[in-house]
C-alpha cells in the first residue's frame, strides 16, 4: 500500500488546467470528488498551449502524441471517449529522418514496414537486427509499465518486486548507447532509436538503457496527430470535465495557499478564496514548493533537462521532402550532447526537429499557407545562457537556423516566411519553467523513479504535485499519468494499475 491523503478530500482543487491538471481533475471526478480546476491563462493547456497567429493556429508545446490509450484513460473515468471528443489521425511515417550524407529513412511503426525500409536503407543485416531491436523494447515496456511507469513511490524499497529483475536481465540498468548498438550496427539507425533520450534530459551515451522505453512509444507504439493540433487534446478534456461536473475557473492565478497546520484549507487567487478538503498542485516544482512553504531536503541540487529554441513559421510555401515530423542530424553527435548539457554552447552542428502539422491538417494555416515549427535544442540557464542574454542572442539565432536548415534543402525558407513566433528560454523562464526549461528535471539515475521529486510533500498532508517535474516523468503519456497518480494519492486507487502493456493490433483511432 503507498501513503494516501488523510481526512476528508471532498472537494479538491486542482491548480493548472494543463495535462497533469485536467488528467488529475477527470480522475478524481470519477472518484465521486467535487473538483475545482484554477488556471492562470484564459484557456486550458498549460505547456501544450495554443497561439493564434494572423489566422495560424499554433501548438506552443508538444507536437507528439503516442500511447493514445493512456490518453483515453482520463476521459473513460468519467464514462466519456477520447474518440467521441477528438479524431486522431495515425501518422505514416511517425518521423522522416535525414542525415548529414544527405541520406534519408522513413520511421515505421509496423514491423514489416520498418523492417523493409531498414533493408532498403543499410541492408539485411540492420533490418534482422532492427526486428530484436524492436522485440527488446516491447519486453522492455512490458517490465516497467506497471510498476515502475504507471507507479506511486513512498521509498526505494518500491523497486523491490520480479520486475526490477527483468529489467536488469533484460539490460536496462546498462548504457542506452551501448544497448541499441547490441542490435543496430549503423550509426544513423542507432541515433534514431537513441535520440528520444534527449527528451529524458540525459545524452544516450549516459542514459540509463531503460529509457529506450521511449522510443518505444516513438517507434513501435505508435505516433499521432489530433486533428485541430495537439491543442484539441486538453481542450476536450477541459469539456469532458465541464460536463462532468467540474468548475472550471479560467484567467484565476493562485497567489497563496491558506494552511492550518499540516492541511491546506483554501486557495486564494487574485480573484477570491476557494476552500478546499485537498489540493494538485502542477505547476513547475519551484513554484509549487514556493506555494507550499516546503522544500524537499536533498543532497544534490536538481539538474534540468535542456531547454530549446522554437520557431513557428508561417510560410506561403512548402517542401515535399518534409513528413509531418523531420528529424535533420547532424554529422556531430556526442559533441552536441556535451554542448547541450556540459559545456553550454549553443549547437555548432544543430540536430533539429522540424514539424509540419499542415500536411496533416491543412484548416491550421490560411489557404495555400504552411505552418512549420522548428524545434533546436539549447542549454538550460543553469548551464548556458541566462535568460537576459536571449534578448541579444536570439534575433541572430534564428537566422542562423533558418540558413542551416536552408543549406540542408528548404531553399528559400527565410524569404517564404510571411509570419513567425519565436521563443527562447527567457520565454521559458518567464512562465515559471526552472532552468528555462519545459522538460523539466532530467532523468539522471538520481532522479527517476522513487528518487525523483515525489509527488507528496513532507509537512503537507493534503497537497498532491503533478506534472512533468514529479512523477513519472516528462513527456505527454508520463503527464497524463501523474495527473492519474496524484489522484490515487487522494482517492485511495486504482490499487492495480491499469496501464495498457501492448499496443492493439489495429488502434480504434486508424483508417482503413
Amino acid at each position: 500500500m503507498t501513503r494516501t491523503v488523510t481526512g476528508r478530500t471532498d472537494h479538491v482543487v486542482v491548480v493548472g488546467a494543463g495535462l497533469a491538471g485536467l488528467s488529475a481533475a477527470l480522475h478524481l471526478l470519477g472518484a465521486g470528488r467535487r473538483v475545482t480546476v484554477v488556471e492562470r491563462d484564459a484557456s486550458p493547456g498549460g505547456r501544450a498551449g495554443h497561439l493564434d497567429l494572423d489566422g495560424y493556429r499554433i501548438d506552443t508545446g508538444p507536437t507528439v502524441l503516442t500511447m493514445p490509450d493512456l490518453a483515453d484513460e482520463p476521459f473513460a473515468a468519467v464514462g466519456d471517449s477520447l474518440r467521441k471528443r477528438v479524431e486522431l489521425v495515425p501518422l505514416h511515417p511517425a518521423y522522416r529522418a535525414r542525415f548529414a550524407d544527405g541520406s534519408s529513412l522513413d520511421v515505421h511503426t509496423g514491423a514489416d514496414a520498418m523492417a523493409a525500409e531498414v533493408e532498403r536503407f543499410a541492408g539485411a543485416r540492420e533490418a534482422a537486427g532492427y526486428l530484436r531491436l524492436r522485440d527488446w523494447l516491447e519486453r522492455l515496456y512490458r517490465a516497467q509499465a506497471r510498476r515502475f511507469i504507471d507507479a506511486n513511490f513512498d521509498s526505494p524499497l518500491g523497486l523491490l518486486n520480479a520486475d526490477l529483475v527483468r529489467l536488469a536481465a533484460l539490460g536496462g540498468f546498462g548504457r542506452l548507447d551501448a544497448r541499441i548498438g547490441r542490435f543496430l550496427r549503423d550509426e544513423r539507425l542507432r541515433r534514431v532509436f537513441s535520440f528520444q533520450a534527449l527528451y529524458a534530459g540525459v545524452p544516450p551515451a549516459r542514459a540509463l538503457a531503460a529509457y529506450a522505453v521511449i522510443a518505444y512509444m516513438d517507434t513501435v507504439a505508435g505516433v499521432y496527430f489530433p486533428r485541430g493540433g495537439m491543442h484539441a487534446l486538453p481542450r476536450a478534456m477541459a469539456d469532458a470535465a465541464a460536463d462532468a461536473g467540474a468548475d472550471l475557473r479560467f484567467g484565476h492565478e493562485v497567489t497563496r495557499l491558506e494552511r492550518s497546520g499540516e492541511r491546506i484549507t483554501a486557495v486564494v487567487t487574485d480573484q477570491g478564496r476557494i476552500p478546499c478538503d485537498a489540493v494538485v498542485l502542477t505547476p513547475d516544482l519551484p513554484v509549487a514548493y514556493a506555494l507550499l512553504g516546503r522544500r524537499p531536503r536533498r543532497p544534490v541540487r536538481l539538474r534540468h533537462s535542456p531547454s530549446a529554441v522554437v520557431l513557428h513559421l508561417g510560410t506561403d510555401r512548402t517542401w515535399p521532402q518534409l513528413a509531418h515530423h523531420t528529424l535533420f542530424f547532424g554529422a556531430a553527435w556526442r559533441g552536441t550532447f556535451d554542448e547541450l548539457t556540459r559545456t553550454g554552447r549553443l549547437m555548432s552542428d544543430p540536430s533539429l526537429l522540424v514539424t509540419r502539422p499542415t500536411a496533416t491538417d491543412p484548416s491550421l494555416a490560411p489557404p495555400g499557407r504552411h505552418l512549420h515549427y522548428v524545434l533546436a535544442p539549447c542549454p538550460n540557464t543553469d548551464v548556458g545562457p541566462g535568460p537576459a542574454a536571449w534578448t541579444d542572442l536570439a534575433p541572430g539565432y534564428r537566422d542562423a537556423l533558418l540558413r542551416e536548415l536552408e543549406r540542408r534543402g528548404l531553399a528559400g525558407l527565410g524569404a517564404a516566411v510571411e509570419t513567425e513566433c519565436v521563443v527562447t528560454p527567457a520565454d521559458w523562464h518567464a512562465r515559471g519553467h526552472a532552468a528555462g526549461t519545459p522538460f523539466a528535471t532530467a532523468h539522471t539515475f538520481a532522479q527517476t523513479g522513487p528518487f525523483r521529486p515525489r509527488n507528496l510533500v513532507r509537512g503537507t498532508g493534503n497537497a498532491v504535485l503533478a506534472g512533468c517535474g514529479t512523477t513519472p516523468g516528462v513527456g505527454v503519456p508520463t503527464v497524463l499519468l501523474s495527473g492519474k497518480l496524484a489522484a490515487a494519492r487522494i482517492t485511495g486507487g486504482p490499487r492495480r494499475p491499469r496501464l495498457s502493456l501492448t499496443p492493439r493490433r489495429r488502434p480504434p483511432y486508424d483508417r482503413p
